[in-house]
């Protein structure tokens, strides 16, 4: 390897990336430090369902990295999903300026460079910044992503999933917060207390908790994100008038305060492609490419079951044609599991000014194919807007390991004009769709007698109707006083100490306690017979006494509907 010649060197990465079929071109390749434009290096097209990962410190380009493979990507017809943080990538609606520096750049690399603009859709999270509306159901955002944003533990994880259970055995549709909020005061009440013992592993003490938790997500604001009407997963896969790939962004940009909604709402989203695609085997081109920003946020503090239903989705979702590229800092943030299906690398400059910083650059280095290149040393002194790539070839081998100057992107690297913004938000044929909250009846009507809350516009920057109480925002009047009264006099008597839900809630004198009418008891279903039905009794003795009445009715008709995804979400075709 140290023997090796310039030319030789050249020759093995010419040789590696003569690549048949369409590509994505991402630069060329500098040896011995000289910039090769005669060595291409390029990814194949029909690998990106290979999924991938760019990485690199903090100001090393990984964002316009990103940026550029998603132009040359929709440029191919294949629609992308990008996870727009900071708001920088709203540049994509708006063409690039040529200049002298950046001339010189594009020519010695040979990229035939010109300012271009591309289809763009803009997406808010539940209306918060400027974009069409982004909600999920609560059921179908399911207990094991819920659980994930309530930091929930795993006792409590596995409690919430038999509330999901009762709700869906019972035909209690969790819409929003406030859904959840009254099924979990029904299995507390005198009325409910027959069928919380039949539930069996989720206690009285354990529901308080998880109660609490919910108040607190309300309190937070985040209960505008969880309602209908729900978005489809189906409009990330549009592709434009002229055949090229609409470029969907998402942004949150109070993402500080909410990092874990943000990246958990992330999964949901794939989640629910997952369950919805079927099975496309090797394509041409992939259905679609997801870029995962802030990746590491996933994965602090996961729980097993959240980092087993992630590598799971990973691993079976290539099959239906969708790529997932991680971007974070160092390949250490990402699991090994979920690390090792990463067959496409861009790694940007590593820095090593501790320690930490050296265990995760030597970490980084072991994770590449042997190569022509000191890697310590290459990835401590690569400049910015330079990275080392391997991709998975056109035969399914990694290509020789090449250091990269990269393309340049030909929209703005930078936000687009906030007016632009607006105006296509305004223009987009999704706000018709997504653009007003509605309220339809759901297990909170049901179990309280109360009717739904007219609809109302969700668009950003409108403040939640219903005062500035930390309640749902969507039920209004007295209804809305009780259950907040129901939820303050739970936490108290299970609990043992003082709400931490605000009296009141700025509201016209409502007392601190309020008796909630008495909930109409909920209907069983009966037990199925025959074959199935003696499996449920048989997994009920074997799971123990607790899960017995769930195991029973998988064994039923009504209980193979229910089956949920490996996150527990529940997808669109069950829920119609």
């Amino acid at each position: 390897m140290a023997n090796k010649t310039t030319a030789e060197k050249l020759a093995t990465i010419q040789k590696g990336y003569a690549l048949e079929g369409a590509t994505i071109e991402l630069g060329a390749a500098l040896i011995d430090g000289e910039l090769h434009k005669d060595a291409p290096v390029r990814l194949p097209l029909a690998m990106m369902n290979r999924h991938g990962l760019v990485a690199g410190a903090t100001g090393t380009g990984k964002t316009v990295t990103l940026h550029m493979m998603a132009e040359q990507l929709s440029t191919a017809g294949v629609p992308v999903f990008l996870a727009d943080i900071k708001g920088d990538l709203s540049g994509l609606a708006t063409a690039a300026v040529g200049s002298e520096k950046l001339t010189a750049r594009t020519q010695s690399i040979g990229q035939d460079w010109q300012g271009k603009t591309f289809p763009v859709e803009f997406l808010a999270l539940g209306g918060d910044g400027n974009g069409v509306p982004v909600r999920a159901t609560v059921t179908s955002f399911g207990p094991i992503l819920l659980s994930r944003i309530m930091e929930l533990n795993d006792t409590q994880e596995s409690s919430l999933q038999l509330v999901f259970y009762f709700a869906d055995k019972n035909g209690l549709e969790l819409i929003d917060l406030k859904d959840l909020r009254a099924v979990i005061q029904f299995l507390t009440s005198d009325e409910g207390k027959d069928e919380l013992e039949q539930l069996g592993g989720l206690s009285k003490a354990t529901a308080g908790v998880i109660l609490r938790e919910l108040v607190t997500l309300e309190a937070q604001g985040l209960e505008k994100f969880f309602g209908e009407p729900e978005f489809d997963t189906a409009e990330l896969l549009r592709t434009a008038p002229d055949g090229r790939g609409v470029v969907t962004c998402l942004e949150l940009p109070t993402l500080q305060s909410k990092p874990m909604l943000f990246s958990t709402f992330l999964m949901w989203l794939l989640a629910d492609l997952f369950e919805d695609l079927p099975e496309a085997g090797d394509l041409d081109k992939p259905k679609l490419v997801f870029f995962l920003d802030e990746a590491h946020l996933l994965f602090n503090g996961a729980s097993k079951a959240f980092l087993d239903a992630i590598t799971s989705t990973v691993r079976l979702i290539r099959s239906k044609g969708v790529g997932i590229f991680f971007v974070t800092q160092t390949p250490k943030d990402v699991p090994a599991d979920v690390l090792g299906q990463l067959a496409n690398r861009v790694q940007h400059a590593l820095r090593a000014f501790t320690p930490e910083d050296a265990k995760a650059l030597k970490a980084t280095v072991s994770t590449f194919p042997v190569s022509d290149y000191d890697l310590e040393e290459t990835l401590t002194s690569a400049g910015i807007g330079e990275a080392v790539i391997t991709v998975m070839n056109d035969k399914g081998a990694p290509t020789p390991v090449a250091l990269t100057r990269l393309r340049a992107p030909e929209s703005v690297m930078g936000p687009s004009d906030e007016a632009l913004v607006r105006s296509t938000v305004a223009g987009s044929a999704l706000l018709g769709k997504y653009g007003t909250a509605v309220d339809n009846p759901s297990a909170y009507e049901k179990l309280t007698g109360k009717a739904a809350a007219p609809t109302r516009p969700a668009v950003s920057g409108e403040a939640p109707s219903g005062g500035s109480g930390s309640g749902s925002g969507l039920g209004s009047g007295s209804g809305e006083r009780d259950v907040d009264a129901e939820a303050r006099r739970i936490e108290e008597e299970i609990l043992g100490r003082p709400s931490s839900r605000p009296a009141g809630s700025g509201r016209s004198s409502a007392p601190d306690r309020v008796d909630a009418p008495p909930a109409p008891r909920v209907p069983q279903p009966q037990p199925g017979g025959g074959i199935m039905g003696d499996l449920g009794n048989v997994l009920g003795g074997a799971l123990g006494g607790g899960l017995k009445s769930m195991a029973r009715s998988v064994g039923t008709q009504l209980g193979r509907e229910l089956l949920r995804g490996m996150f527990g979400t529940s997808s669109r075709r069950r829920r119609r």
